[in-house]
């Protein structure tokens, strides 16, 4: 119950001064609004605590805005109570849930969903995943504000970012079987069950790419280098006129730096490039010679302890998401199956803003191609 209360009054904490105007607007396309995030955490929570558990309705029966699938994304914003009002009714809730969960008792404490603490955990993840999701609204209402008011305040970095060559410093993972995927309870069902695999050897970057790394792709053109491209990720880069990642800007002085949600700030040369697509990953590795790991591969070296910084960013692989060999819906019909759709690839590790509860070697972190206002960028695989 102290993780569940964590998670909870951490979510809620990010919305601290907070605009009701910032709360309530969609800043990105692929993004709800922040406020939407938190009270679906809600709902979801007493969805499975009392409408599923309990057959109680009295929190849920409502379902137009906070169940997903619903309501468009784009009619969520209008459509939420003032801040203030849901963040208190969310805080009363929450108490309520708790209180609930520590002193539920048989018969209820006997419904399958208690066993192991499966559902605590499943809401956990689910506030933790949504807390990530938020942080990713607040980046771009800071990349939005900073970017209207660039010319006004302009920023000088105090160290320049300079490219650097990439430096094949790779760990030797030999072929043969291994085990992947996760555990009950605290597995989403696309990590299950957990199953042997095959590899090839393969050598693989003890560190994801850099930022330097990644402006000496910019610098050697890599962006207007259509062989680097698939022709989706072409297609991509024209129509969007992409020559850096998302969060990276460039001064008067040729100089670049990049945008959180706390503002300017200096790219420093060893940190994990992040805020790229998979477009944007593959013509990277393309560039340098090597291709992005497989997720079992990935995976693999993380349980043999054989790559270091991993969860400094989510780091793109090859693959696209599919179901395991005995992949069971759990706990409801509404889960990735709806993604395994070879249109979402798998992204492994975690970023700074990853809470705990997820940071595991088996989690699937799922995106289309297109996206990068995630926290993602790349390791390298080489033959």
């Amino acid at each position: 119950m102290i993780r569940l209360r964590a998670i909870q009054n951490k979510t809620r904490k990010l919305f601290e001064g907070m605009s009701d105007i910032h709360y309530r607007l969609q800043f990105h396309h692929d993004l709800s609004p922040a406020g939407w995030y938190l009270g679906h955490g809600l709902f979801i929570e007493d969805y499975w605590l009392h409408e599923v558990i309990q057959g109680n309705t009295e929190f849920t029966s409502d379902k137009s805005l906070f169940f997903a699938k619903n309501c468009p994304t784009t009619q969520r914003g209008p459509r939420l109570p003032a801040l203030q009002a849901i963040v208190k009714k969310i805080s009363e809730q929450q108490d309520n849930n708790d209180l609930f969960l520590m002193e539920k008792a048989p018969p209820l404490s006997d419904h399958s969903l208690f066993k192991d603490e499966y559902i605590e955990n499943f809401i956990i993840q689910h506030y933790a995943r949504h807390y990530e999701s938020i942080y990713m609204v607040l980046n771009q209402i800071a990349l939005k504000k900073y970017n209207k008011d660039r010319k006004k305040y302009p920023y000088k970095p105090q160290t320049p970012l300079k490219p650097l060559a990439l430096i094949k410093n790779i760990s030797h993972i030999k072929g043969g079987k291994y085990f992947i995927g996760g555990e009950m309870p605290f597995s989403y069902d696309n990590e299950l069950p957990s199953h042997e695999i095959q590899l090839n050897d393969f050598f693989i970057a003890n560190t994801p790419v850099t930022n330097a790394q990644y402006l000496l792709f910019i610098e050697n053109n890599g962006y207007n280098n259509k062989n680097l491209w698939s022709q989706a990720g072409w297609k991509w880069r024209e129509e969007n006129n992409a020559q850096q990642p998302e969060h990276w800007l460039q001064n008067t002085q040729g100089q670049w730096y990049g945008v959180n949600h706390l503002g300017p700030f200096d790219l420093m040369t060893d940190e994990s490039i992040y805020g790229i697509n998979h477009y944007e990953a593959s013509a990277f590795a393309n560039w340098a010679g090597a291709r992005l790991p497989h997720e079992h591969e990935w995976e693999t070296a993380s349980r043999l302890e054989l790559i270091k910084k991993t969860t400094t960013v989510w780091e793109w692989c090859e693959n696209t998401l599919y179901p395991y060999k005995g992949f069971k819906n759990t706990p409801y019909e509404e889960s990735s199956k709806e993604c395994f759709d070879d249109k979402h690839y798998v992204l492994k590790g975690a970023c700074q803003f990853t809470r705990q509860e997820i940071k595991r070697a088996s989690f699937r972190n799922y995106y289309q191609p297109h996206q990068r206002h995630i926290f993602a960028g790349l390791r390298l695989v080489f033959e």
